[in-house]
């Protein structure tokens, strides 16, 4: 439990295990939680997990996607069948069609012989696509196939076959705004959208932050062979429990496991290292060199030269702001009444349109 000092690792380790093989199939990672909204997307996956139905997975990155396809896997019918994993973002659009459905010897360039795609070897089991965005509308086309017949063609091959498999995908982006702007077929949505778990982030989970570090700390100590660990004292806590975590669990983990190995083995954890790129030594990038305008000619009319830029800047302005006269003189750093004033001495004040109201 969180906030036991001294946690012997070896204890936690043995309990953790046992805790693994007799609750969920050793294949799959704990999941760590206790705040309501945790607990009832968990509810929500044991509930779909029996059924027959494909389903959706959304979140953002780092909340658990895979974890939670391969619980809603082996809490299923099919525990017993292949549990196949694929980062549509990783594969290229050539080999998509190839890795999913696979193909015949002399499909294309380099096939020299038959592969069984991803579908094929998950027969009786379950697939999971994560980055479901990422396929091309050809793609999503034999997709909504499989999943609506069980058929599918390897490539180059004459012959129809047939599959049996739940289809579990995931993705980090809105689809149904990619269906509307004609990015994802509507068609497949609604046939994965039979049940959609949104997992919440990690900033929403509060409550279970410092159980996550907590189990993350003591594994790392386990890992660097130390006999305990000693806990984080109240600040680094603090630091933990208020960051936004925009890469949630996977970014928790990461900055935990650091920040526990740079830190003496009998020592609390004072020192929370959210950014490993942060040093005063940091390379900052360089701006790129604007070519000067050479001068011209000497000799130069310095109060034409000066009249010309300063009337150059106040039309730039003037034109940003929409001729918004407020506005403008902030976009130069001047009063209002500093503005009017080079207005007037530049005669462009007939130019203008008067505009005294606050700046939109």
């Amino acid at each position: 439990k969180s906030g036991w000092p001294k946690q012997p690792v070896w204890l936690y380790s043995v309990f953790n295990q046992i805790l693994v093989k007799l609750i969920m199939h050793p294949e799959v990672e704990r999941m760590l939680g206790e705040s309501p909204i945790f607990l009832h997307t968990l509810e929500q996956v044991s509930l779909v997990a029996p059924l027959e139905k494909p389903v959706l997975i959304v979140g953002e990155r780092g909340t658990g996607k895979e974890l939670i396809a391969a619980r809603l896997h082996y809490l299923s019918n099919r525990w017993e069948g292949q549990f196949l994993k694929m980062n549509c973002a990783a594969i290229s659009e050539s080999l998509m069609e190839s890795e999913l459905f696979g193909h015949e010897a002399g499909a294309f360039t380099g096939a020299t012989k038959a592969h069984a795609g991803r579908f094929e070897r998950a027969h009786g089991g379950s697939l999971f696509l994560d980055e479901l965005a990422a396929t091309s509308i050809p793609v999503q086309e034999k997709l909504l196939r499989v999943i609506e017949y069980g058929e599918f063609d390897r490539l180059g091959g004459t012959k129809t076959l047939t599959c049996d498999v739940r289809l579990i995908a995931a993705t980090n982006q809105d689809l149904p705004t990619l269906a509307a702007e004609k990015k994802f077929r509507s068609d497949l949505l609604d046939r994965l959208a039979f049940d959609v778990l949104t997992l919440p982030p990690l900033r929403d989970r509060e409550d279970d932050i410092p159980l996550l570090a907590n189990y993350f700390a003591i594994n790392m100590a386990k890992e660097l062979g130390r006999d305990y660990f000693p806990g984080f004292n109240a600040r680094a806590m603090n630091i933990l429990a208020t960051y936004s975590w925009p890469g949630n669990i996977r970014e928790l983990k990461n900055v935990v496991e650091r920040s526990v190995y740079r830190t003496e083995p009998e020592d609390e954890v004072a020192k929370v290292v959210i950014d490993p790129f942060e040093s005063p030594h940091r390379p900052v990038k360089t701006q790129s060199v604007q070519t000067q305008t050479p001068f011209p000619t000497w000799p130069i009319d310095l109060k034409e030269v000066t009249r010309t830029s300063e009337i150059d800047r106040i039309n730039a302005a003037m034109s940003e702001a929409k001729h918004n006269q407020r506005r403008a003189a902030e976009l130069l750093g001047l009063t209002y009444h500093q503005l009017r004033g080079y207005l007037k001495k530049y005669l462009l004040i007939g130019n203008q349109k008067e505009e005294e109201g606050p700046a939109t």
